[in-house]
């Protein structure tokens, strides 16, 4: 059974840092794209970044570019999200999720799985 577990949230002010982590099991995890994902209260879920199996290739959404930085261990079966100069717009609750295949997608049906979702803060 695939599990996912999301790490690395919490309250910040905005301009600060946050590393968020996710650990997969039950799966070859090095076969596989990751995605962040996060949904603000009262918003539909959105695509945050994604990287593909090898990591050698990530997408950003336009929001976070230059900011937030996706990278993965596949030793460690786990995937990173770095966030850098926090804005309160990015207060949400953040997903991990493996994709179906190797290669990344920004939409939310090329994930199968699901971790349980850590929350951000970011106050002003």
């Amino acid at each position: 059974q695939v599990q996912l577990v999301e790490s690395g949230g919490g309250l910040v002010q905005a301009g600060g840092s946050l590393r968020l982590s996710c650990a997969a099991s039950g799966r070859t995890f090095s076969r596989y794209a990751m995605g962040w994902f996060r949904q603000a209260p009262g918003k539909r879920r959105e695509f945050v970044a994604a990287i593909r199996y090898s990591g050698t290739t990530a997408g950003y959404a336009d929001s976070v570019k230059g900011r937030f930085t996706i990278s993965r261990d596949n030793a460690k079966n786990t995937v990173y999200l770095q966030m850098n100069s926090l804005k309160p717009e990015d207060t949400a609750i953040y997903y991990c999720a493996m994709g179906i295949g190797a290669y990344y997608d920004t939409r939310s049906d090329g994930y199968d799985y699901w971790g349980q979702g850590t929350q951000v803060t970011v106050s002003s």
